[in-house]
């Protein structure tokens, strides 16, 4: 098994990233994502796996069916992730799931277990929405979350659609669209994915000489969203125009960053601009307009709410003493994402069986493509540590006996879940 890994990780990893950052940048339907697609084919491939795509781009390989159309309903066991980044983002994100997703199968087969239901994997395309501005693009259409009409309307920062994009990658974009039948077929679909957070490696196991815990089992998803507040001012020459004369919205830009990370800060949550556009982007010019894009996440629908409004509230009132008009704009909301406890309980049974100790059970409030389909099909996630928390970074890391750790433990899942 750790061979197997080793390997398929080793020709991944250089598929799309930066010699400049070492970060990765496998953005929806370029050429990065056309050879990390290619990559999964040939692992599919390779293990004698019925490949697919289906109408939406994910990609699919099916162990004891031909194609989701063989399975009964609620037969199929299906585990997976994805293989695009955010800009420069680390190695671990996503491509650990697809990677021990086959790793798993290639452990099951040396068991030599005999699974009595079909066993799927899938990379889901566009998770990060690095491109496109939506997360979850794939899944979200294949649950019938976005509407055709909606995906239709995305673009990229060129202007390229989300339609065009596909159709340059060999796609038809006329096909996209809900998949309930798909889906239908589906009894468990289980997420491996890296921890992107600490709380695995600050997890106490009641053992002075075994801190931590490689594994644990996802509660829930917290709610999350991404807002955009456009600033629009008037342009001025920067060395001219007198201070008190200024309506400047990167003032106002300015203040509800502060804003934000105050009001989040007070109610437990999480906020953060991570992302500006700025006309007309000049040294020596006073900006015309300032766009900030907000994400912000919360344990519960409650507080985020409370969260949201203040900030609106603290950048309304700027603006209005800086002269400058506002829109706040809500791009994309998830709401709360409890996994049902009935198959995390299974789960927590099955690997608290074969390591005799409980399993970590923890919340994250990063989104996956299991909270998309939770509304739709039996959902799980199992998180491998991540000894400094940090993600969506070059500096993304997990260790390789870790990874090992995250394999067994989702054979032994998918064994348990799919021998029954």
């Amino acid at each position: 098994m750790t061979a197997s890994f080793h390997e398929m990780w080793q020709e991944l990893r250089p598929i799309g990233r930066s010699s400049a950052t070492g970060g990765y940048r496998r953005y929806a339907w370029t050429g990065a994502d056309a050879d990390c697609r290619a990559w999964f084919r040939a692992q599919a491939e390779a293990r004698g796996l019925a490949y697919e795509t289906d109408r939406n781009g994910n990609q699919w390989a099916w162990l004891g069916a031909t194609g989701y159309q063989d399975v009964a309903p609620g037969e199929a066991v299906v585990t997976g992730s994805h293989l695009d980044s955010v800009p420069d983002g680390g190695a671990f994100d996503g491509p650990l799931g697809v990677v021990s997703s086959f790793a798993a199968l290639d452990e099951l087969r040396r068991r030599g277990a005999e699974l009595g239901k079909p066993l799927a994997i899938v990379n889901f395309g566009d998770e990060e929405g690095a491109r496109f501005g939506l997360a979850c693009v794939g899944s979200r259409l294949t649950a019938g979350a976005l509407t055709p009409e909606a995906a239709h309307q995305l673009r990229d920062a060129d202007g390229i659609t989300l339609p065009q994009a596909m159709e340059r990658a060999g796609y038809d974009p006329a096909a996209i669209g809900p998949d309930p039948e798909r889906l239908a077929r589906i009894g468990a679909f289980v997420e491996l994915h890296v921890e992107q957070g600490r709380a695995l490696a600050l997890y106490d196991s009641g053992s002075d000489a075994d801190p931590g815990a490689p594994v644990g089992i996802a509660s829930a998803i917290w709610p999350h969203g991404r807002w955009r507040f456009d600033f629009h001012g008037e342009a001025n020459h920067a060395g001219t125009t007198r201070l008190d004369d200024r309506r400047d919205p990167m003032l106002s830009y300015a203040a509800t960053v502060l804003a934000a990370r105050e009001q989040a800060r007070l109610a437990g949550a999480l906020a953060t601009f991570g992302k500006i556009s700025v006309e007309p982007n000049g040294v020596n010019a006073i900006p015309s307009v300032v766009r900030g894009w907000l994400d912000s996440r919360a344990p519960d629908q409650e507080t985020l709410d409370i969260v949201i409004d203040a900030i609106e509230r603290a950048a309304a009132e700027r603006a209005a003493r800086d002269g400058v008009d506002l829109t706040v704009v809500r791009e994309s909301f998830t709401p709360v994402v409890e996994f049902p406890h009935a198959l995390r309980d299974e789960l927590g049974a099955i690997l608290g069986k074969a390591r005799e100790r409980p399993v970590p059970v923890l919340g994250t409030g990063a989104g996956h493509d299991a909270g998309i389909l939770s509304g739709t099909v039996p959902t799980a996630m199992l998180f491998v540590r991540n000894p400094t928390g940090v993600s969506h970074s070059p500096a993304e890391a997990a260790a390789e006996d870790d990874c090992v750790a995250g394999v067994t433990a989702l054979a032994d899942v998918l064994e348990g879940l799919a021998c029954h």
